[in-house]
């Protein structure tokens, strides 16, 4: 369901060279990852015989006793749903191979054999192997089975078609080109490496590095199981460090040094890696200058209909903000920095003198002022030349009046007040409109008149209108067409609304203004979310919010991000925010917060066609000249159906 696999990494205790204990240990802990519910289990290289056998690989007895304890690994997980990669020396072709036996329900599927031999420093592998460049045939008997062998496998789920693995072995890794590149290309979303990596100083960085980018740039999955202590002989010690990455994020790692065996597991997503591989169209490039082709191994493994219940997979509920750790500080000066730059460059292209922003005292606009200010700053010119603005409205009220005030006065930015209501009355009365009704038209009339007066001022001061709008009010179109939607270069476009509260924080607490600023800031992001395009109430707080009206922006900066970033159909997207949200929000609430999103969201691409430039800031843009291209007459039937169907 869903694309999700669990996989494992194994490291079992290991006698050197004592295949019956060695396979006891892997059968045992093979049982301990079918409880888990892990379906592909990945164990160490020569797993079966211990990596450190020397010359011990030529005895007939040592080679007998592996290919004995693969048939009997086989025949002992036949009842269970779990697919295999165990080490194992193979003789064959008058040569001995270093191999990954894949196996499933007491079927040996294949043998891999490793192809980049190391035979420098303290390895000596050409001693007792040979490459599988070196095979002459492709299909071997082997415990009793007739075995297809080389490293031209893929393994393919018959009931899971995204489901494509790939085995690699220690050095082929640490190559040029390792072989798993080749194999993401011809399809393996999954890749696996069996290993035995004797630990140095720095080295588990190293390692760490070599996953990390392998799954990123294979855009795949990838487990390293390694060799554990009891290869630890002579002068090579292990440490069996083994990892589990996702396109470049570590989901699960094993401790170093630890004298008992260890299993660890995590549930991977091959439907997003296979969707990611469709979007990312120079992943092929390279495969027109391949001349290699990969034989398909079925094997019959289905979805686990009851994923859900041991599903443990990290799922952010705010997927658009940097970690509250040390990089918190790193990502924030980043994203503060594209937006300045982008804003200054802009200024300096255009040659103009003003940046001219609408300031209401809430979180877009103030984010913008503070954009302008740095800006101003990176080019060394005073701020001054930023233009602020505050246009009191029927909706105003002094909390937001106030702190608008503040910020201008204490940032030393061009001070203007133009109130709009006269203005407003004045238009309703030209298109007989009654202003006691305030439905779209009383409302829009107040953002489409301060948008002019924005737009007029930058003609007097030869400025640029700095938009405000951020991507999550892009998303659900959450603008008034040609009024606040519009602008000459919107900073926050690429900001969702999450991701402004941080900004803002981030900015009023590192010590970028004065103790007056600080607290003004702080008390806008104590302040609700609104328009304040509707009269305050009978205590002149805020009458209009807008999270009451079209949903939480923590919702919905959610739902944008699985929906556009990964193109996730409406039940997953929904089964992972039931985890992102539990105990926040219930089944009901979501759906009702989902169905407006898609709702909205098709109905509004029409102010997204038309977006002025602005900085794209991360992973996902709505600007039709940059990551998004959309119909705007799309229907959203499909999807609403499916919605209500949930």
């Amino acid at each position: 369901m869903f694309g999700y696999i669990k996989v494992g990494a194994a490291v079992p205790k290991l006698k050197v060279a004592d295949c019956i204990y060695n396979k006891e240990e892997i059968i045992q802990i093979t049982k301990i990852a079918a409880e888990k519910k892990v379906r592909v289990l990945t164990f160490p290289e020569l797993s079966v015989t211990g990596y450190t056998c020397a010359d011990l690989f030529f005895q007939k007895t040592l080679l007998a006793a592996a290919e004995k304890a693969v048939g009997e690994i086989a025949e002992s997980t036949k009842a269970l749903d779990i697919l295999l990669f165990v080490g194992v020396p193979v003789a064959t072709d008058n040569q001995i191979l270093n191999c990954a036996a894949a196996i499933y329900q007491g079927e040996i599927l294949g043998l891999v054999p490793k192809t980049l031999i190391p035979n420098y420093s303290e390895f000596y592998e050409e001693r007792w192997f040979s490459s599988a460049e070196d095979l002459l045939t492709e299909e071997i008997s082997f415990a009793g089975q007739e075995v297809p062998i080389g490293n031209d496998l893929i393994f393919t789920a018959a009931g899971i078609p995204d489901l494509k693995i790939g085995a690699e072995i220690c050095e082929d890794l640490w190559g040029p080109i390792p072989s798993s590149s080749l194999l993401s290309l011809y399809g393996a979303t999954l890749l696996v490496n069996l290993s035995a990596s004797n630990e140095l100083a720095s080295k588990p960085d190293y390692r760490h590095q070599l996953v990390a980018q392998q799954s990123s740039r294979c855009l795949s999955a990838y487990v390293y199981a390694s060799a554990g202590i009891g290869e630890s002989t002579q002068d090579a010690v292990f440490s069996g460090h083994s990892m589990i990455y996702e396109n470049g994020t570590l989901f699960a790692e094993t401790e170093p040094f630890c004298r008992e065996g260890q299993l660890i597991y995590a549930d991977i997503d091959v439907e997003m890696l296979a969707g990611e591989r469709r979007k990312q169209t120079t992943f092929m490039t390279h495969l027109q200058h391949t001349e290699a082709s990969y034989r398909q191994v079925l094997f019959p493994m289905e979805p686990d209909a009851d994923f859900h219940a041991h599903w443990n997979r990290p799922v952010a509920a705010a997927p658009f903000l940097p970690a509250a750790d040390a990089s918190l500080d790193r990502r924030c000066k980043n994203i503060f920095g594209v937006q300045t730059t982008g804003l200054a460059r802009r200024m300096e292209h255009t040659h103009a003198d003003t940046l001219v922003v609408g300031i209401s005292g809430g979180l877009d606009s103030t984010l913008a002022l503070l954009v302008s200010v740095k800006a101003c700053d990176f080019l060394g010119i005073d701020r001054s030349h930023v233009l602020g603005v505050t246009m009191p409205g029927f909706g105003t009220t002094d909390r937001t009046y106030q702190n608008a005030l503040t910020l201008m006065k204490s940032l030393g930015v061009t001070m203007r007040e133009i109130p709009i209501r006269d203005a407003a009355l004045q238009h309703f009365k030209d298109i007989d409109h009654d202003p006691a009704v305030h439905d779209v038209t009383y409302e829009n009339t107040q953002a489409r008149e301060r948008t002019q007066i924005l737009m007029d001022l930058a003609n007097q001061t030869n400025g640029l209108v700095v938009g405000t709008g951020d991507l999550s009010e892009l998303a659900l179109g959450w603008a008034t067409y040609n009024g606040d939607h519009m602008s000459m270069y919107g900073v926050n476009a690429g900001i969702p609304k999450t991701l402004v509260r941080v900004l803002v924080k981030w900015i009023a607490t590192n010590g970028e203004v004065d103790e007056t600023a600080s607290a003004a800031l702080l008390d806008v992001l104590d302040t609700p979310v609104s328009p304040e395009l509707l009269p305050p109430d009978k205590d002149g707080k805020i009458n209009q919010k807008t999270e009451d009206l079209v949903g939480p922006y923590e919702l919905h900066d959610f739902f944008l991000y699985q929906i556009i970033r990964f193109g996730y159909r409406p039940a997953k997207v929904l089964f992972l925010a039931e985890k992102a949200f539990a105990g926040v929000y219930d089944r009901d609430t979501l759906l009702k917060w989902l169905k407006n999103f898609y709702r909205r969201f098709f109905t509004q691409q029409f102010k997204r066609s038309c977006l002025p430039d602005g900085p794209k800031v991360g992973t996902i843009c709505l600007s039709p000249r940059s990551d998004w291209r959309m119909p705007t007459d799309a229907f959203s039937r499909i999807w609403l159906e499916e919605v209500e169907q949930l």
